[in-house]
């Protein structure tokens, strides 16, 4: 950025805040923060600047320092930003705080990811899980996050100007709101149940991985679904099923929503009735986006993801996928792939008994995947139907 005509074209403006520990790598700093901008791209914000702090622990009263945000208020004097994200979840009273000194509309880490889900449902059930987790957010955060309450008001049917009485008003409807999405989640989930039940006796496979590692793309090309796929985060949110047939044996592939570091706990409980495909799989394929630098804390982030929702035991194949991309470090020599994929797959081996590499995008090594694919199946087929005639 180099002055103000450089960004005078920007729809909707924000900038970006993250603090984090003395200690902290600029590599890891430098990802969170391109994360960030592209969870921000997403929900529709072009961002004019970032501001990052090291604090051994965040401003109880502000997250940032005195200092940084009198930074941060200095340049949104000068700059048409009206809205200040940070990477972090915030309490109530650091959200007043900074809205207060700023005056600008203040999201953190969450809230701008369940922005992004409303955006991306379209289904009755991600509309209906995203709704939930939207309110049990919102709820005790009422009384200290009014400005967000009066822009979101369309969803909540109230009226009224600000003050206690209303605000209580709120509590009440959206309470009522939370039992009522949750009730309608138990119909939805039962209706599911019954679909898994009548597909229990196939085998069944489910891809899981960081958000936008690629997953619906190589969901497209094993299965030919036209299943959604953008260089966009969370652009699945509801559960894709389609049967496919390897060596004359069926199995049913599923797609769903992807994993992402500090993904709101609302949105995990709410859309634990879509990760039932996960739960219930008999095998993962764990596809990773090797091209990023920060690939190996996305596979553990998946890892304490599938743990969390009771899936951690669940056997597992590694696919690293855009192999395309990958950015091989100055001292390898590029010119001999197979060798220098070899040594990866011993170091990273750990996370997985077998481990693949492709290329989604140009289709290398995806006729490998499907004849694994189809070898897995096979063994497990062999196990459920011993008497089958192969």
């Amino acid at each position: 950025m180099t002055g103000k005509k450089d960004v005078t074209y920007y729809k909707d403006k924000t900038i970006l805040v993250s603090v984090n520990g003395n200690q902290t790598p600029e590599w890891r700093i430098k990802d969170e923060l391109e994360e960030l901008a592209f969870l921000a791209e997403t929900a529709g914000y072009s961002t004019l600047k970032t501001f990052t702090q090291k604090l051994h622990r965040p401003d109880s009263r502000t997250f940032v320092g005195k200092g940084k945000l009198e930074e941060i208020r200095l340049f949104l004097e000068e700059y048409p930003a009206e809205t200040v994200i940070f990477d972090d979840d915030l309490s109530p009273s650091q959200l007043r705080n900074i809205e207060n000194e700023l005056k600008k509309t203040v999201f953190d880490r969450s809230l701008l990811i369940l922005e992004i889900f409303l955006i991306r449902a379209k289904t009755a059930q991600a509309k209906t899980q995203v709704e939930l987790a939207r309110y049990e957010y919102l709820l005790p955060r009422l009384t200290n996050m009014w400005t967000h309450l009066e822009r979101q008001r369309g969803a909540t049917g109230t009226r009224g100007g600000s003050g206690e009485k209303e605000i209580e008003t709120d509590r009440r409807n959206i309470k009522a709101r939370i039992t009522l999405l949750k009730e309608q989640l138990l119909k939805i989930d039962k209706q599911a149940q019954t679909q898994r039940k009548a597909r229990s006796e196939s085998i069944r496979i489910s891809l899981v991985g960081y958000t936008n590692a690629g997953k619906s793309t190589v969901m497209n090309l094993l299965s030919k679904a036209d299943v959604l796929a953008e260089n966009k985060l969370f652009a699945t949110l509801d559960s894709t099923v389609r049967k496919m047939v390897l060596d004359n044996i069926p199995f049913l592939i599923s797609d769903t929503v992807g994993f992402i570091r500090k993904l709101p706990h609302s949105l995990v409980e709410s859309f634990k009735s879509t990760l039932d495909e996960v739960r219930e799989a008999d095998l993962l394929i764990h596809i990773v986006d090797v091209s990023n630098p920060a690939f190996e804390d996305h596979i553990l982030v998946v890892n304490k993801t599938l743990a969390e929702i009771g899936a951690g035991d669940k056997p597992v194949l590694l696919v690293f996928n855009k192999i395309d991309a990958y950015q091989y470090p100055e001292d390898v020599e590029p010119i001999e792939p197979a060798a220098f994929w070899l040594n990866f797959q011993k170091g990273h081996s750990a996370h997985s008994s077998e481990v693949l590499f492709i290329s989604a995008k140009d289709h290398t090594n995806v006729a490998v995947l499907r004849e694994t694919i189809a070898r897995i199946v096979k063994e497990k087929y062999k196990a459920i139907y011993p008497n089958y005639l192969y």
